[in-house]
């Protein structure tokens, strides 16, 4: 039986791929499963403080701008509307947040971190820490950087086509 590779595949060869073997056929599905593993490992992270999957960034977003309606919360993270609403109904049956009329005009709602919203923070913070050193665990500094640096290129590649597709339920 042959060798597998580092991603757990084997070659017909029997022999660990060469990572100059990797074409771009290789991007798409490595990128998507490097970002599942890390959403569950973030998520398995996240559960002893009771938030789900996508949760963390709704707090972290409202942590940084407290008060945001809701179509804004949705479009900083990138979710639709109908999306937001229902991880927002939740989250304020968890005690996460709380929705109240604005100041200003009343006709608009807005989304607010509740005192257990604010104490998550910094058990977000650190779960994603850990997630990140696990994930980056073999890799200099340098690295670091130029996978960010990468990523957020493959980012900004993506956004010019920008189709407005929802990435699914949090």
């Amino acid at each position: 039986m042959g060798k597998k590779h580092k991603d757990g595949k084997k070659s017909k060869s029997g022999k660990k791929k060469d990572h100059s073997e990797y074409t771009l056929a290789d991007l798409s599905p490595a990128l998507t499963q490097a970002a599942r593993s890390m959403r569950t490992v973030l998520t398995r992270n996240l559960t002893a403080s009771g938030l789900y999957a996508g949760q963390d960034g709704v707090i972290l977003a409202l942590a940084a701008s407290d008060g945001l309606p809701a179509g804004t919360l949705a479009q900083k993270l990138g979710v639709k509307a109908p999306t937001m609403t229902r991880t927002i109904g939740r989250m304020e049956a968890q005690g996460f947040l709380e929705r109240r009329p604005d100041a200003e005009d009343a006709r608009l709602t807005k989304v607010y971190l509740t005192e257990a919203g604010r104490n998550s923070v910094s058990e977000i913070e650190s779960s994603a820490a850990a997630c990140d050193e696990l994930a980056t665990r073999g890799f200099s500094e340098k690295d670091v950087r130029s996978l960010v640096r990468l990523l957020k290129a493959i980012e900004d590649n993506l956004h010019i086509g920008d189709h407005d597709e929802d990435d699914g339920e949090f």
